[in-house]
C-alpha cells in the first residue's frame, strides 16, 4: 500500500485539476478538501468566509483534513491555506508524500483575475494580495517533500513529473 499523495500550494495553481487527473491515472481515490468542506457546510467557501469568518473556516478545514488524512490510497488536494496549519502539515509529513505546486505570482494572478471565489483576494489589489500571501506561505510550502515548478509545464508534464517522483518514494 502506497502512502497518500497530497498536493499543496497557492490558490489557482491547479491542485484540484491535477489531483483529479492523478487519481484517475494512479487509480486512487480523489479527496478534494475544499469540495468536502462545501458539501458538509452546504455552502461555498466564499460564503463561509463572509458569514462565519476565516477563523471558523480554518477550524473546519483542520477537522475535515485531519479526518480525511486517515484514509488510505488517495490523492488529496488541500485548500491553499491548509498546509500552513501545523497539525495538518505534521501529519502529512509523517504519513504522506507531499508536493508543492509552485507557480509565479504573475501566472496565479492571470488565472484567478475573474474569480470571485477567492475570499482572501476580493479586497484591494489582486496582484499585491497574491504576492503578500505567497511571501507569507512559501517557506511553509517548501517543507513539502517535493517542489514542482509548474511555470513552464503543461498539465500533462506536471502530472508525469509528480507520478515519477511519487513512484520513487
Amino acid at each position: 500500500m502506497k502512502r497518500n499523495l497530497v498536493l499543496t500550494g497557492m490558490m489557482g495553481v491547479g491542485k484540484s485539476t491535477i489531483a483529479n487527473a492523478l487519481s484517475k491515472k494512479l487509480n486512487l481515490e480523489l479527496v478534494d478538501i475544499d469540495k468536502i468542506i462545501q458539501k458538509k457546510e452546504l455552502s461555498s467557501i466564499e460564503k463561509i468566509f463572509s458569514n462565519s469568518g476565516e477563523g471558523y473556516f480554518r477550524k473546519i478545514e483542520e477537522k475535515i483534513t485531519l479526518l480525511e488524512l486517515k484514509k488510505k490510497n488517495c490523492v488529496m488536494a488541500l485548500g491553499g491555506g491548509a498546509f500552513i496549519n501545523q497539525n495538518i502539515r505534521n501529519l502529512i509529513l509523517k504519513t504522506c508524500v507531499s508536493f508543492w505546486l509552485d507557480l509565479s505570482v504573475e501566472e496565479i494572478s492571470r488565472r484567478v483575475i475573474r474569480s470571485k471565489k477567492r475570499p482572501l483576494l476580493n479586497e484591494g489589489d489582486l496582484r499585491e494580495n497574491i504576492k503578500k500571501i505567497y511571501k507569507e506561505r512559501e517557506k511553509i510550502y517548501s517543507l513539502a517533500n517535493y517542489k514542482v515548478n509548474c511555470n513552464n509545464l503543461e498539465r500533462k508534464e506536471t502530472i508525469n513529473k509528480i507520478i515519477n517522483l511519487y513512484d520513487v518514494k
